[in-house]
């Protein structure tokens, strides 16, 4: 399927001259590493003893219950170290990182979670660190700002284009064209120019891996159905991996923000709005108008508010591989509150879009029927954007005794 990073149309690797050199580099020593079983068993020893894996499966009983319909089972990605996937694609860049022998890394990040990730593994690893980040995204999750910096990286808030996601990768590539020497680019989705796709994907195939034993070995037979939320694609590609080669049916859910018919989302394979373009390095489906200017995107959650999408994806929904869907910001919030109260369990408002197309489906599925959920992520610290979107008076009454407290 790979031809130069390429999935049929999709991919590639389309680079200013001054970054060949290194990403010939990227690629060599990535492949080096790929063919070193000391390597995949440096990198199982670090992410079972830093990083808490296998994370489980959880049977939700009570959900099941509720629905009526198929088993429903979660993949528990919050419990992986820093709560969510994204420690499994940074741990991995950063042995990546030491082979290289660069000594700082740099990484965008929206929700906050792979910035929290990259931190933690320089912090762990001996790196300098600088995160960029979007300046509204940078309001809307401060606790995570608070966190990286206090591992000691550096968060550079953003304040161009529309100020999130995909103007921090824009930065975070400025930033490496003059640093390309010292500096590793630890991208944190299954996006940009070759061989990122394929090497972050490479890394979070451990979710589906280890996936597939546990639920074969709970119930003897795979998932009909697995779901996925995709931003740019990683926790998705991860648990789908497992799944491939399989007669379940893979299912991503996008965020659809205000409703497809509002233009106020994040939808690119879900939707029509979106059209194949190159941008960020890379070929795939991106939301733009006709003059291939990006279109500003929406989603309650700052994970999924991207404007392009992995090309692997792209490939995957042209195959007709993977099934897409889209949850609008109302249908996550209520998932979210369901799963809480039924289960106990808080998924990060990014998963808690492949919790809606789920709970849509399993209760017209056959009761020996199993549907698996990839929880790419804890909400707990994500408290102030789960808070607003729950628009709770008793937060909101906190935050003002906090700011008059701060401001006497």
């Amino acid at each position: 399927m790979i031809d130069r990073g390429y999935y049929e149309e999709f991919g590639g690797a389309y680079l200013p001259e001054i970054l060949i050199s290194t990403f010939e580099e990227l690629i060599e020593k990535f492949q080096e590493a790929k063919k070193d079983p000391g390597f995949w068993g440096a990198y199982l020893d670090i992410m079972s003893t830093y990083s808490c894996r296998p994370t489980p499966i959880t049977f939700a009983e009570n959900l099941t219950s509720h629905f009526g319909g198929a088993r429903i089972y979660i993949k528990r990605e919050d419990l992986n170290h820093t709560g969510a996937h994204k420690a499994n694609n940074v741990m991995g860049q950063g042995l990546l990182v030491k082979r290289m022998g660069k000594t700082r890394v740099i990484a965008e990040t929206g929700a906050g979670q792979h910035g929290m990730a990259t931190a933690t593994m320089a912090a762990r690893m001996g790196f300098k660190c600088t995160i960029y980040m979007g300046e509204v995204d940078v309001q809307r999750q401060r606790p995570n700002v608070f966190w990286m910096e206090r591992l000691g990286a550096e968060v550079v808030p953003v304040t161009d284009g529309t100020r999130i996601l995909k103007d921090a990768i824009n930065e975070a590539f400025r930033d490496w064209v003059t640093n390309m020497d010292t500096t590793h680019y630890v991208l944190g989705t299954a996006c940009g120019p070759h061989p990122f796709p394929e090497m972050v994907s490479y890394f979070q195939s451990i979710i589906g891996k280890e996936a597939r034993e546990q639920i074969l070995a709970t119930e003897g037979k795979l998932p009909d159905r697995v779901y996925a939320c995709v931003g740019g694609g990683s926790n998705a590609m991860g648990i789908f991996q497992g799944f491939m080669d399989d007669k379940t049916e893979l299912v991503g859910v996008e965020a659809g923000g205000r409703g497809l018919d509002t233009g106020q989302h994040a939808s690119r394979l879900s939707s029509e709005d979106a059209s194949v373009g190159v941008a960020q390095g890379y070929k795939t489906y991106f939301l733009q108008d006709s003059d291939g200017q990006m279109n500003e995107t929406h989603s309650v959650a700052a994970g999924l508010d991207y404007v392009g999408v992995s090309p692997i994806l792209a490939h995957l929904k042209e195959t007709g591989r993977v099934r897409f869907e889209a949850a609008t910001d109302t249908e996550v919030v209520d998932a979210l509150s369901l799963t809480i109260k039924k289960e106990g369990l808080i998924p990060a408002l990014e998963s808690a879009h492949a919790f809606v197309q789920a709970f849509k489906e399993a209760p017209a599925m056959a009761k020996e029927d199993i549907v698996l959920i990839n929880q790419s992520g804890r909400g707990d610290k994500d408290i102030f954007t789960v808070a607003d979107a729950f628009d709770d008076p008793t937060w909101q009454a906190f935050i003002r005794e906090k700011a008059e407290e701060y401001n006497a």
